[in-house]
C-alpha cells in the first residue's frame, strides 16, 4: 500500500453482467467499516437487468479517517486517494465503451459523501447519483461552491434527520448546489430515521435507474 495512495491497489469487486456485455454500470461505494461485498447487496436490489456493478474497496474498510466535515487536510492523503479510486473505476467502465450517461454512482454514508463529492467536482451527464445519507465534503464554516454542468443528471439525496454522522443542513446544501449546476435533484428527509437505507429509498433508486 502506497502511503500517498492507500486505496490505489485495493480491489474492485465486479458483479452482475460482465462489462463487455453490460448496458450500463452501477458504481457502488461502501461506508466506513463496511466492504465492497456489503454494498453489492444494495446494488442487487436496485440495479437494472443487464447492468454491471463495480464496487471498489477501501484500505482498512475506511475511505478517510475523520468526519467528512473535518478540515480536508486532516483526511489526506486518504480523501484524494479515494476520489482517484472512483475515477479509475469510472475509467474501467468508460474504457468498456459504456457511455457516462449509462454510468450511475451510488454510496451509503461515507460512500455517499464520496459519491456526492466526486460527481459535484467532476460534473458531466451521468446516469445518476444516488447518495444515501451523505453530502459534499468540507468543514461547516467553509463556503462550498461547485462549477460545471451535470446536464440533467438525476440525483437522489436522502437521509434521516437527525443523523449521528450527517447533518441535514449539509444534505440540503449539497442538493441546492447540485441543482444549480444542472442536477435533476430529488431530496428526501426522514425524521427520526436511524442511520440506514429504507424501502422507499431503495424503490426510488430502482425506478431512477430503470428509467435509464
Amino acid at each position: 500500500m502506497s502511503p500517498q495512495n492507500p486505496h490505489g491497489t485495493q480491489p474492485v469487486v465486479a458483479a452482475g453482467t460482465s462489462l463487455a456485455d453490460a448496458a450500463g454500470v452501477l458504481i457502488l461505494l461502501h461506508g466506513r467499516g463496511a466492504s465492497a461485498e456489503d454494498i453489492l447487496g444494495l446494488g442487487q436490489e436496485i440495479v437494472p437487468a443487464g447492468w454491471a456493478m463495480l464496487a471498489p474497496s477501501a484500505a482498512g474498510h475506511t475511505w478517510y479517517p475523520y468526519s467528512f466535515l473535518a478540515p480536508r487536510e486532516q483526511n489526506e492523503p486518504y480523501l484524494s486517494s479515494a476520489l482517484a479510486k472512483i475515477q479509475s473505476t469510472l475509467d474501467m467502465a468508460l474504457q468498456a465503451d459504456i457511455p457516462a450517461e449509462k454510468i450511475a454512482i451510488a454510496g451509503f454514508s461515507q460512500g455517499a459523501c464520496l459519491a456526492t463529492e466526486f460527481v459535484g467536482r467532476n460534473p458531466r451527464k451521468y446516469g445518476a447519483l444516488l447518495a444515501f445519507t451523505g453530502g459534499l465534503i468540507g468543514p461547516p464554516d467553509a463556503p462550498l461552491t461547485l462549477a460545471g454542468d451535470l446536464a440533467g443528471t438525476p440525483v437522489l439525496l436522502s437521509s434521516g434527520d437527525p443523523d449521528p454522522h450527517v447533518p441535514w443542513a449539509r444534505v440540503q446544501e449539497s442538493a441546492d448546489l447540485l441543482q444549480k449546476i444542472g442536477g435533476h435533484v430529488t431530496l428526501r428527509r426522514y425524521p427520526g430515521r436511524p442511520h440506514t437505507i429504507g424501502p422507499e429509498e431503495v424503490r426510488m433508486a430502482r425506478e431512477m435507474l430503470a428509467a435509464l
